[in-house]
């Protein structure tokens, strides 16, 4: 369930699985044990010890900074120790998942073909305004599901790292969630895919490893994470992910993250509702929530008193895992279109006639060796595909019937010629284009788009470490001032429950630092 500000008196709706395309439940832990935090008091860790071995228990690991100890136990002895006199608290741990991830249309004009890509991130963020020449005085911290260490755009950087899963080690990423995140961070300025806001390889980085593909943990791993951070000198740590439910042990672990001068940055969440996400929500988190490139609020972006900084976050592109990006291009005779992901689409490139084929809702041999071209309506988008496919068709472009943008799936279905999507106007232009040799192709990529306030969090995290790299005297907690206090401002004048002080800006903070000095 949502946990909601405590001055709220309705009970907040629970933000659904929706919320991440990740977003599946934790492993189940055996019915009679359970992985579980105890916190302790100042002087308590022997007698707790004890207490834990009579019970049946093994302490899995050390949490010395917060005073608690991770611990395998029997569940009929979570009881009994909660009502230790030496015990603080016990915690189970609660969900926490990746708030991003979810594909959205693929660019124009891809990676592959340009060279080199500025994502509209950068510029909207003034990140090309301001050197990161500096950036090798400050670590940033990503708290993520690892990176892919072989990908082509994220060499040649100062790096460190720590699995807490069992899917690999930190520089493996089993979702393309960190990778993403990474990209946008520090991904190269080398005349290849795209860059990040610092992209020369100067800033030190830290990946704390705690999703698998299933894009999902518990608190208490998050927290373990967020300690490895501490523990290896970051002074900036992202974290696109989050929960609906508060956690004492993160709580614990933020509060001595801030007395150790370190900036903390989560997504606020992308569940289209007022509720407050979790680590975003402690006083101790910058919480981001989303813009698109016109930077107005993102339509799935959470929208709270908490949200304190707004960063691009809708149809960014940036690194995926080595071959696992998905590239789309249609060319109609002489003129070629912005296509978007049908997800599950085969990868294949074909040329053919376009045809004609409605509503895709009835097999037409006419269609058969053409590229069919389809209107969205009455059936789902697989079976038009399998459709034009019984017909002979060859490829299908299916063209939206509204303005507004969608992702749409194959839900699973295999079929056998490549797909693409079209807005209704590009639709429409080429219903005047029938009989024209058209090229339909999906292919590899190593680059994709992707939408959340997971895409928002990286820009915010990285302006910080940018910024801070010019002006290393000043204090995290001045910092985020100057962050907050040179932010644009966007929708209703002053903070705002959608974009917080505004959208983050890199060259208005170090301008402003420079001239006023640091947190004014």
């Amino acid at each position: 369930m949502i946990q909601c500000k405590s001055s709220l008196t309705a009970v907040c709706a629970a933000v659904a699985v929706a919320t991440s395309l990740f977003a599946v439940p934790l492993m189940a832990q055996a019915a009679d044990s359970a992985r579980v935090v105890i916190a302790f008091k100042a002087g308590g860790g022997d007698a707790l010890r004890a207490a834990i071995a009579n019970a049946g228990g093994r302490v899995a690991f050390e949490m010395n900074e917060v005073n608690a100890l991770g611990v395998d136990l029997p569940r009929r002895a979570i009881a009994v120790l909660q009502r230790h006199a030496q015990v603080n608290f016990v915690e189970e741990g609660v969900p926490r998942y990746a708030f991003g991830a979810r594909p959205a249309k693929a660019a124009a004009v891809t990676p592959a073909v340009l060279g080199e890509v500025v994502p509209y991130g950068i510029p909207m963020v003034q990140a090309d305004q301001v050197s990161d020449i500096a950036a090798g005085n400050r670590k940033l911290c990503i708290v993520d599901s690892g990176i892919d260490g072989t990908h082509e755009d994220l060499q040649g950087i100062t790096k460190t790292g720590e699995d807490f899963t069992a899917a690999g080690d930190p520089f493996t990423d089993q979702n393309s969630h960190g990778t993403h995140v990474a990209g946008t961070i520090f991904a190269r300025d080398n005349s290849i895919g795209v860059i990040g806001v610092l992209p020369n390889a100067k800033l030190a980085l830290h990946i704390a490893k705690v999703f698998d593909a299933t894009g999902s943990a518990s608190s208490i791993t998050i927290a373990q994470a967020m300690l490895s951070c501490m523990r290896n000198g970051a002074n900036v740590v992202s974290m696109s992910l989050g929960g609906s439910s508060a956690s004492p042990i993160e709580q614990l672990v933020v509060k001595v993250m801030a007395k150790r001068n370190m900036l903390i940055i989560a997504a606020a969440g992308n569940g289209a509702s007022s509720a407050v996400s979790f680590p975003a929500g402690f006083a101790e988190v910058v919480s981001v929530a989303a813009v698109d490139e016109n930077k107005a609020v993102a339509s799935f972006s959470q929208f709270n008193s908490d949200v304190e900084l707004s960063g691009p976050g809708v149809d960014v592109l940036s690194t995926v895992p080595m071959g696992t990006g998905t590239d789309n291009s249609l060319t109609v005779g002489a003129s070629s279109y912005a296509v978007s992901s049908v997800i599950g689409s085969p990868l294949a490139s074909v040329t053919a006639p376009l045809a004609d084929f409605g509503l895709g809702d009835v097999v037409n041999p006419a269609m058969s060796g053409k590229v069919c071209l389809t209107s969205r309506g009455n059936i789902a988008f697989s079976d038009k595909v399998l459709n034009c496919q019984a017909s002979g068709g060859v490829g299908s472009v299916i063209y939206n019937n509204v303005a507004e943008p969608i992702s749409p799936t194959l839900n699973g279905v295999v079929t056998t010629i490549p797909s693409v999507f079209a807005t209704l106007a590009d639709g429409t232009t080429m219903l005047g284009q029938l009989g024209q040799s058209t090229t339909v192709a999906v292919t590899t990529s190593n680059y994709a788009k992707f939408s959340g306030t997971s895409m928002a969090t990286p820009h915010v995290s990285a302006v910080a470490a940018l910024v801070w790299s010019l002006h290393p005297t000043c204090t995290a907690a001045q910092m985020r001032i100057s962050l907050d206090m040179s932010a644009q401002d966007l929708g209703t004048a002053g903070r705002d429950i959608n974009y917080g002080f505004g959208l983050v800006q890199a060259k208005a903070a170090h301008d402003r630092i420079t001239s006023m000095g640091c947190g004014i």
